[in-house]
Order: C-alpha cells, then structure tokens, then sequence
C-alpha cells in the first residue's frame, strides 16, 4: 500500500487492535509528516526484534519508541507498506504534539553546542595528565 491519505482513526480506534491477530500501531510526528496508522497484524512474525516488541506497543503511539530504536531506511520502507491511514488529533491534541517537537528540536540544538566544549576540555585534561606523568 502506499502513503497517499487514507481514513482518519482516532487513538479510540486504534486502541482496539492490540491483539497478535489484529495489531496497529501509529508512528509519525510532527517533524515527520505526522502520525499515521499502520496494520502490521501480517508482519509480526517476520520483525526483527519478534512480535512481542510490537506487541507490547500495540493499539497505542509508538513512535517514541519506533524512533528510540533507531531504524533503518529499509526498516522505514517496510513500515509504508502497511500503512492504513491518518491519525486523526483534535486541535489540542496537535498542538500538544507541535509543542513537544519543538521543545525536543529545541532540547537537540542547545546540547549540540557543548558538545564540542566537552571534547576540549576533555583533551586538555587528558594533556595535562600526560604532561605531568612526562615531567616526573
């Protein structure tokens, strides 16, 4: 199946397939092109990581999770095959959701800064403890 816009679910909906014969997830965000639901019932058994990761996650956003794992292109293109729909969010609901991306955008640019900070002072402790083993 491809991605064009299909139904609208609610989280009401999904939330009742959460079985091993009838498992939807929704993954997507705001950064992403936002939620969508996807029927992975027929995919279980083939994953990767087993059923059961999916399993524990199903009927629910999973997401956070998906992303956490850190999955690759192929794993992204699987996904896309079983897409059924639209997460369908209230306005409050999108704008929560809005929000919280921002505010994790937010969060990853200002630790990029320091990054580069740690790794000197982290070289210059490590020369200082080299040059005084040296001058021993």
């Amino acid at each position: 199946m491809s991605e064009e816009k299909k139904q609208e679910y609610s989280l009401e909906e999904v939330s009742k397939h959460n079985t091993e014969k009838d498992c939807w997830l929704v993954i997507g965000n705001m950064t992403n092109g936002g939620p969508k639901v996807y029927d992975i019932t027929k995919y279980l058994d083939d994953h990767p990581g087993g059923a059961e990761v999916m399993l524990d996650v199903a009927g629910q956003d999973a997401d956070e999770f998906f992303e956490d794992i850190g999955h690759s292109n192929d794993a992204r293109d699987e996904l896309k095959k079983h897409y059924i729909g639209e997460f369908k969010m209230s306005e409050e609901e999108m704008a929560k959701a809005k929000a919280e991306a921002e505010a994790k955008e937010a969060a990853k640019s200002a630790s990029g800064g320091l990054t580069p900070i740690v790794i000197l002072v982290v070289l210059a402790a490590i020369g200082v403890g080299y040059y005084k083993t040296q001058m021993e």
